[in-house]
């Protein structure tokens, strides 16, 4: 989360000690003397919040929540006030102001304040994000959510095998979303103003799968689980290929298809020529920065459906979101926000209950699972970026189960 404070006071000495206080409790503190110094800072950019003192010479606190108002309506500003002043800052309320304090304030209260004004922040500017990524044209930005490396690592790999026009495995974990993801490669490939068909591999004779290639023709076909499609398919497949398809072959599976093909489950040849163009679906766990954006979308999503408004959600019950592992994924955050708009008591609840310990120990894991999956299971490297000891890390892999080996791609 940006933690960046613009601070505007003409009291050096103030600016000085309320710095110090920013910088401690581990904010980034622009200072400003003056509106005319401050007003620079304040861009339609700008992810932080202000905090200034009312009374100042020549324009006043005032002048600079109007004008920050102007900028951006949902900029958080906080204003100090000096004793007695308090009808002055009830006022300030009245005129957008996030919030007031007292001069002297303690430090306790100005963080606090802070917290919550940036909390309130980051969800507004995750909404604008959101809300952008709704109204793009590009199918990856628009259907693929979230901001995260890993998030922006699959939409820019989507993109770049959809050009290619070559057959795509889509492999990620159960509900994770490999459906979808094949119908992006579809949409933003040269076969997207043909059909999109969808087909089960399981018990898929040779026959069905030429009826099925001959329904997309000029399009995409996206077998679902390629790992069950029979022997006798498989190796239609293959000679369909050689002969030409006449529609892009989609394969998606949540199994092991690479370990499949070793065991002698699955056709080697037909998964090497599927596994030339992969697109790997990260886990939530890999990336629990995407939660919040991607879970507030499956609320407003739940939300219309159910033709009600969509309720808040605080900063509290995201972080509670945050520190699950999801191993239903997608699927089990949809059915988390769907329960959630109904009103229905909710397990993440429960998670926000949970002691210190526990609670850090599950973000801890997560942490580990997302630097694991930023260097494809490769420990050392997700040692180094964490800036653990190698054996640290190991007995904390251990200590939660985890294989890197899982994250390998």
């Amino acid at each position: 989360m940006i933690r960046t404070v613009l601070l505007v006071d003409d009291d050096a000495a103030v600016r000085e000690a309320l710095g110090q206080t920013l910088e401690l409790s581990e904010f980034q503190a622009i200072t400003a003397g003056s509106f005319v110094a401050a007003k620079d800072h304040i861009t339609p950019g700008f992810q932080g919040v202000i905090v200034s003192d009312i009374r100042m010479p020549g324009r006043d606190g005032f002048h600079l929540l109007s004008y920050a108002r102007e900028i951006d309506a949902e900029l958080p500003v906080i204003l100090l006030t000096g004793e007695g002043d308090i009808p002055t800052a009830v006022s300030a309320m009245g005129q957008g102001a996030f919030d007031f304090l007292e001069k002297p304030c303690a430090p306790a209260d100005l963080v606090a304040v802070l917290e919550r004004a940036l909390k309130t922040r980051a969800l507004v500017l995750e909404n604008r994000a959101l809300k952008r990524q709704l109204e793009t044209g590009d199918p990856a930005a628009r259907m693929l959510f979230g901001s995260s490396q890993q998030a922006e690592a699959l939409r820019a790999r989507v993109r770049g095998v959809a050009a290619t026009g070559a057959e795509v495995l889509v492999t990620g974990p159960p509900g994770s979303g490999v459906s979808k993801v094949a119908e992006v490669v579809h949409l933003m490939s040269a076969t997207a103003q043909g059909p999109f068909m969808k087909r089960s591999a399981a018990d898929l004779s040779p026959t069905d799968l030429g009826a099925a290639i001959g329904d997309a023709a000029g399009g995409s076909l996206f077998l679902d689980e390629v790992s069950a499609l029979p022997g006798p398919t498989q190796y239609a497949a293959l000679e369909m290929f050689e002969q030409g398809m006449g529609a892009r072959l989609i394969a998606g599976t949540t199994a092991d298809l690479a370990a499949q093909a070793e065991a002698g489950r699955f056709n080697p040849e037909l998964f090497y020529r599927l596994d030339g163009m992969r697109v790997r679906i990260p886990a939530l766990s890999e990336r629990p920065d995407d939660i919040p954006v991607i879970f507030r979308h499956y609320v407003a999503q739940a939300a219309e459906q159910a033709g009600i408004a969509p309720p808040e959600v605080t900063p509290d019950h995201l972080a509670a979101l945050m520190a699950q592992d999801w191993p239903g994924n997608a699927r089990s955050l949809m059915s988390a926000a769907m329960r959630f708009v109904l009103g229905m008591p909710e397990d993440v609840a429960q998670a926000a209950e949970l002691g210190l310990a526990e609670q850090m120990a599950r973000v801890e894991r997560s942490l580990l699972v997302a630097a694991l999956g930023r260097h494809n299971g490769k420990a050392a490297q997700a040692a180094q970026a964490l800036k653990l000891p190698r054996k640290t890390f190991y007995d904390k892999l251990a200590k939660y189960a985890i294989r890197p080996e899982t994250f390998r791609r």
